[in-house]
This record gives structure tokens, sequence and C-alpha cells, in this order.
């Protein structure tokens, strides 16, 4: 005979995952502040160029 499933184990190992998940999320998230903040962040040099995407290119509209 089969065992009966325990509900409660299973859930408690969900609510582990999604606990580790939310904070690798918040820790990364934490991390790419820090990064801004120095200066290392290679992303604030492209928007810091002065070129705008919606200003390149083809003028629609105009």
């Amino acid at each position: 005979m089969a065992r009966k499933p325990n509900y409660g184990q299973n859930r408690a190992d969900v609510n582990r995952a999604k606990q580790a998940r939310k904070e690798a999320k918040l820790e990364a998230l934490k991390e790419a502040v820090a990064r801004r903040k120095s200066g290392e962040d290679p992303q604030d040099d492209e928007a810091n160029t002065g070129k705008d995407a919606k200003t390149e290119g083809e003028h629609h509209g105009q």
C-alpha cells in the first residue's frame, strides 16, 4: 500500500524554495544598486552618452 502524502512537508519545501529565490533576487538587487552607486555598472555609461534611442533612426509621425 502506498504512503499517504505529507502535504505539510510538501508545502514547507515549496515555501523554503520560494524564500531562497526571494532572498537571491533581493541580494542581486542590492549588488546592482551598490555597483550603480559606485559607478562600476557599464549600463550607466551607456545611459550617460547623451544619445536617446527614441531620437535616433527613423522619425515616425513627423
